[in-house]
């Protein structure tokens, strides 16, 4: 499943998806990973929470790339259930454009590794939705 929350810039969604880490981390018997773009804001993950900032992986630059280091993730460890990935149109070569391919290729990890997507986006739920439709889960 790919869960969305969607929202323009400074609406606290950064916030909202460390409170729902944290809450997936209390009821998961897997792993959580949550994966932003920067280290700020994450003193307050869960320190059981595996947290990985882009910024220190410079060499993935684009989609594929993405898709192949969750590959890579989840091939060390079977057991992670849930990957939010925080402010992803500041991730990679991540646009509006190129969402909707990437979010189709999340939707397959989950099916074939059963891992639960949470992914925010800068944007409008209304704009998210024009481009990617309706079959995602919504957070708000």
């Amino acid at each position: 499943m790919v869960n969305l929350l969607t929202g323009p810039k400074g609406t606290g969604k950064t916030q909202i998806m460390i409170e729902k880490a944290n809450e997936a981390a209390k009821k998961c018997s897997g792993s959580v990973v949550f994966i932003k773009k920067t280290h700020r804001d994450t003193t307050s993950v869960d320190f059981n929470i595996r947290t990985i900032c882009m910024d220190d992986l410079p060499a993935i630059k684009n989609t594929d790339n993405y898709v192949g280091f969750i590959y890579g993730m989840y091939s060390s460890n079977h057991d992670i259930e849930c990957i939010f990935i925080d402010g992803v149109l500041k991730h990679a070569d991540i646009t509006l454009e190129t969402l909707p391919k990437f979010i189709q290729d999340l939707k397959g990890i989950s099916k074939e590794c059963g891992i639960d997507f949470y992914v925010s986006v800068s944007a409008e739920k209304d704009d998210v939705a024009n481009v990617i439709g309706e079959d995602c889960c919504y957070l708000n």
